[in-house]
């Protein structure tokens, strides 16, 4: 993740992508093959968007308030538009989707992405 510079955001796409495969796999063990699937794509969806967000605001290079906002608006606006198309592609392509383990790793990778306000900047 060396495109991401921004340290919070890495380590959110990093707990974000851990639970989803812990989600996925205990899916898995409980209900199924296709429910395992429908875990992991709800935690892709999150993971996607909050991985382009995190390239826009990593390659920000103005330096003024209203650059700094314009950027934000960018990359939060590229999220939700990235969000809403793949919610859209997995429900009307994926047959056996198991919406309950789909929208639950979906919930839980959305929550962890607030945690980006509780990582220091700072590695010291």
């Amino acid at each position: 993740m060396s495109w991401i510079k921004n340290r919070p955001l890495k380590i959110v796409l990093r707990v974000q992508l851990l639970i989803t495969l812990v989600v996925a796999v205990a899916v898995g063990v409980f209900l199924g093959m296709q429910s395992a699937i429908s875990a992991a794509l709800g935690g892709s969806v999150s993971v996607i968007s909050s991985a382009a967000y995190a390239i826009i605001v990593s390659h920000h290079k103005g330096y003024t308030a209203g650059e700094t906002v314009r950027t934000a608006l960018r990359a939060e606006s590229v999220k939700i538009i990235l969000t809403v198309s793949l919610l859209w592609v997995v429900f009307k392509f994926y047959e056996n989707l198991n919406a309950s383990a789909f929208i639950g790793t979906f919930i839980l990778t959305v929550l962890a992405y607030s945690m980006a306000l509780l990582v220091s900047d700072d590695t010291k």
